[in-house]
């Protein structure tokens, strides 16, 4: 029995350091030489200071900047450590008011509301939007910034990104650089 104990223990170290120590070790070095950015969390960062990430959402609500989608996760939006969608069908009565009073704080119910920027991701945390998003708001925020709409399509356009590897997925906006680009753009 003593020797049975004694071999369940040894096993447990061994284990522990193999897959507790050693393999994480060598992932993480593996992920650090071939993809740094990523590793280290697609951080954006400017003037030395950390303004987000180029993957998780963020919340911005002044009309001079464009706008991200909604986030499900609580108790706070784009919270990270809550990934996860609201579980409300398209027949629940809350998510049908939560999406008209998203459409009123748009402040245009005359013309159709791209549905990402009433509807929160799978994950809740998209930090993207579509192109279509985001030309919707081009009003709003050119004249929040007393800018021209077609100076705003320009920017609009070199944030667009295409499709990854032409074919997959859609067209889209990461919300964060664009209202980077239109910060120092407005310099």
């Amino acid at each position: 029995m003593l020797q049975t104990s004694i071999q369940a223990l040894r096993a447990l170290v061994v284990l522990t350091l193999i897959t507790g120590v050693a393999y994480p070790l060598v992932v993480t070095g593996i992920s650090q030489a071939l993809f740094k950015d990523q590793a280290d969390g697609s951080l954006i960062v400017r003037n030395g200071k950390i303004v987000g990430s180029s993957l998780i959402g963020q919340p911005f609500s002044d009309p001079k900047y464009f706008w991200s989608r909604p986030s499900a996760t609580s108790p706070m939006p784009y919270n990270g450590a809550a990934s996860s969608g609201s579980n409300q069908g398209p027949t629940n009565p809350v998510l049908k008011e939560a999406v008209e009073e998203r459409i009123k704080a748009l402040g245009s119910e005359a013309r159709p509301v791209p549905v990402d920027l009433v509807t929160a991701s799978g994950s809740g945390l998209d930090p993207h939007i579509s192109p279509a998003a985001a030309e919707y708001q081009i009003s709003r925020v050119a004249k929040a910034r007393n800018m021209p709409e077609d100076r705003l399509r320009e920017l609009l356009a070199r944030h667009t990104e295409a499709r990854q590897l032409g074919v997959l997925g859609e067209p889209r906006v990461n919300v964060l650089r664009l209202n980077l680009a239109l910060d120092a753009a407005a310099k």
